[in-house]
């Protein structure tokens, strides 16, 4: 919880500096998995976090689900498209969903 000027506690969202709050979903990596920096392929229940930083960027980190390590996707961080954190997210976990050593996408619209 975190003291908003009123003194009344109000949930903390984990959201970066700027405001955005991460993006997380489960999902069952596609055959062939997707692709982190630290360990190579990881398949199975993951879990997939966007977040926007404030540079323009977008960091995204997977685990498998339940675990307490996080990796970095590769190909992340990335530049965030136009279409905003939510699209970029999406196409990141589509891309894990398919499998295949999936990594960042390249360019989202």
């Amino acid at each position: 919880m975190t003291d908003q000027p009123d003194n009344t506690p109000q949930p903390d969202h984990g959201g970066t500096p700027d405001g955005s709050v991460p993006l997380t979903d489960h999902v069952k990596a596609g055959p062939g998995g997707a692709m982190t920096d630290e360990v190579g392929v990881i398949t199975g229940d993951v879990t997939v976090t966007t977040e926007a930083g404030p540079d323009g960027t977008a960091s995204v980190r997977i685990q498998y689900t339940g675990a307490e390590e996080w990796y970095t996707l590769t190909g992340s961080p990335a530049p965030l498209p136009p279409g905003g954190l939510a699209a970029f997210h999406k196409s990141v976990v589509d891309a894990v969903q398919a499998g295949g050593a999936a990594e960042v996408p390249d360019t989202v619209s």
